[in-house]
């Protein structure tokens, strides 16, 4: 269910025609940017389009692409042992209605992934998508990426602060995000990916990480 948006002030307003053609000649040269933007990308490098602009991600931190291998780890690990659909990093393009990202981590169930083959470079809307935060991201994994991950069937959405240390678990209920979870200890369980439960320190400490991860190869 995606909430809906009040449109009445603009369809009320007398220069609604002038708001229209400049808004379909601004998504027109979106789309050309888009298309010049599928033609030219590799997969040398995490890049995204965001309303109209390319944006190129520098190298994250350590701590950064700690965090982001061990939950991936353990979510992929957990995922393929149950045969519960498909788990991909950040060089993975999710294409949206208008933008198209490369969360740092993604969870698609069989329904979407049942369609993936050894050539497919645009994936679908995942179920559950996970940002692990940086200086240079945390204003759009905050904002654009949130408002688009909400309004466009994200299921679930993760947020790591790997600097505090901590997990805020969002799931979507009506059309809307709800802060399910907010912690740097005790255990964090998906909604989207059944059984799946680790604890949070998991993310952050190698020796639990390699704990949990035998326990889900047990």
């Amino acid at each position: 269910m995606t909430a809906t948006l009040d449109l009445s002030p603009i369809l009320k307003s007398p220069r609604l025609p002038d708001i229209a053609a400049t808004l379909n000649d601004r998504l027109r040269d979106e789309t050309e940017r888009r298309e010049r933007f599928y033609d030219e990308m590799s997969d040398d490098q995490k890049v995204e389009f965001i309303e109209g602009e390319v944006i190129v991600h520098s190298p994250a931190r350590n701590r950064h692409l700690c965090a982001k291998l061990s939950l991936a780890t353990l979510l992929n690990t957990f995922a393929q042992v149950h045969k519960l659909g498909e788990v991909r990093d950040e060089k993975c393009l999710c294409v949206f209605p208008r933008n198209d990202y490369e969360p740092d981590v993604v969870f698609f169930g069989h329904e979407k992934s049942a369609a993936f083959t050894k050539q497919t470079m645009k994936f679908p809307v995942p179920d559950l998508a996970v940002e692990v935060l940086s200086d240079t991201t945390e204003q759009r994994d905050r904002g654009v990426k949130f408002e688009d991950y909400e309004a466009h069937g994200v299921r679930e959405y993760w947020i790591v602060d790997a600097e505090a240390e901590s997990v805020e678990q969002y799931v979507l209920e009506d059309g809307a995000f709800r802060l399910l979870l907010k912690s740097g200890s005790g255990d964090i369980e998906s909604r989207v990916v059944p059984g799946f439960r680790i604890p949070i320190r998991a993310i952050f400490d190698s020796a639990t990480n390699l704990e949990t991860l035998r326990r889900l190869l047990a």
